[in-house]
């Protein structure tokens, strides 16, 4: 596995990095469990300084962080800049909250009183994606932090120049060493890893292939494991919905990080009467994109992330129209240098169509019309994934319940997908199990240590 910085702007390589041994994974795993044992006799809020140094160092390298996400997968650098935002968010509500959240938890019994209490259980392993390179390991590193869990962390190899930098920040923060470990290491390692007795869990971000080899690998260890595979999160537009808003929402609902969004929205159920008129509209937020050097300011869509990526989709729309899917819009070669897709609109995708329970990880939507809410409800069911979605109606207690009979793990009423550190993120289904953020992501790999008194 080469780990190297390709920007998808200009093709160039700009850096590779050589591959950790096997020597190196022993060293992280021996460092790693010591500060474990550190840990477990510390109390939560000794941590929550650590969080703090972080979140105000990746303040003052805001923008060096931001440059290097952009070389490393192509995003804009606003929506870079954007997410190491959210990191320090995520951050701050963990070194604030997080020792709360940790706190015994008293339990009513008929044996006397009971308490259980939330304790470190290991190092974990972590494995995370290259769509929001930052952002999927801060997720899984601050509660882990307050918790007293060190982390391993192997991400995925487009993108090691803005992992690495982040790993040296947290260092350069004053986190006792093995707080976080980054290591370019290989699957077969990864799974020495999950295997060794120092390591409670495993958390991964990535693809059905990569979580069904995970959680395989973490079953036969017996280890806790978290996923989150991807989705094909429907948006459900019904007769009602209000028009101005649709028109803000929906573009940026496909198109942020040029689509490359687990939770964005790729398949828009639209009603009968809404159906031409909403087509329309995506055309033209489509048209009016400006692709080119993710770093300026007044481009809105940046190239995908690699020439694979770029392969993987064209390959998939492709399939989709030989199988009869129509295109509405788009589809048609860019004329720069870089791995650009242009924004595209499907439609008429039939059951039977190879790509119609397939995720479109890029700038290409799907449009289905349907004749009633029940129609609407059914085809958003009618498929594996089971992550994020959206409701869109000016009746908001409708909307509630038309987006409780949708099996997913995240619903949004007339808004797209949203990543706050106080909300759960997680889905069902083939997009994984587990929860992240919030409070119920501080819990993943916490023992529950009951206590019983008389």
């Amino acid at each position: 596995m080469a780990y190297k910085t390709i920007y998808p702007y200009t093709n160039e390589t700009l850096k590779e990095y050589p591959n950790a041994s096997d020597a190196d994974l022993e060293q992280a795993l021996a460092t790693g469990h010591q500060l474990y044992q550190q840990w477990r006799q510390e109390k939560p809020e000794s941590r929550s300084k650590i969080l703090q140094n972080i979140a105000d160092l990746m303040q003052k390298k805001r923008d060096d962080l931001a440059r290097a996400m952009t070389y490393d997968m192509g995003k804009l650098l606003t929506e870079a800049q954007g997410e190491v935002d959210l990191c320090i968010w995520i951050a701050q509500y963990y070194a604030e909250h997080g020792a709360e959240l940790l706190q015994p938890v008293p339990l009513k019994t008929k044996l006397g009183n009971a308490y259980y209490l939330k304790q470190a259980t290991g190092v974990i392993v972590a494995v995370e994606p290259w769509n929001f390179p930052l952002y999927q390991v801060m997720r899984v590193l601050a509660p882990n932090i307050m918790v007293g869990n060190p982390m391993i962390l192997k991400s995925a190899s487009i993108c090691p120049m803005s992992v690495q930098m982040f790993a040296d920040l947290v260092a350069e923060s004053g986190a006792p060493a093995g707080t976080l470990t980054n290591l370019f290491i290989n699957y077969d390692q990864v799974a020495a890893a999950i295997a060794d007795p120092r390591v409670a869990g495993v958390c991964l971000t990535g693809s059905e292939r990569a979580g069904t080899s995970i959680a395989a690998t973490a079953g036969q260890n017996l280890k806790k494991s978290t996923l989150e595979l991807g989705g094909n999160d429907a948006f459900i537009v019904l007769d009602d919905a209000n028009w101005d808003e649709l028109q803000k929402v929906v573009p940026q609902a496909r198109l942020f990080n040029a689509g490359q969004v687990c939770t964005s929205s790729k398949r828009f159920i639209v009603m009968d009467s809404m159906y031409d008129q909403f087509l329309e509209m995506l055309k033209t937020a489509f048209s009016q994109v400006k692709m080119g050097d993710p770093m300026a300011e007044t481009t809105t869509l940046a190239p995908l992330s690699s020439k694979s990526a770029k392969e993987k989709l064209q390959a998939q729309v492709d399939t989709a129209v030989a199988a009869g899917a129509k295109v509405y819009y788009g589809n048609e070669p860019v004329d720069l240098p870089g791995q650009f897709f242009q924004p595209t609109i499907l439609t008429d995708i039939s059951h039977d169509n190879p790509i119609f329970n397939q995720e479109l990880f890029g700038p290409v939507a799907s449009v289905y019309r349907v004749q009633n809410e029940a129609e609407a409800i059914q085809l958003a069911n009618d498929f594996s994934y089971g992550l994020g979605g959206t409701v869109f109606s000016s009746d908001l207690q409708h909307a509630e319940k038309v987006a409780a009979q949708v099996e997913t793990g995240m619903s949004f009423i007339n808004a797209g997908w949203s990543s706050t550190p106080d909300m759960p993120f997680g889905g069902i289904k083939n997009s994984g199990y587990g929860r992240e953020l919030s409070d119920l992501g501080i819990d993943t790999f916490v023992n529950q240590h009951l206590v019983l008194k008389p």
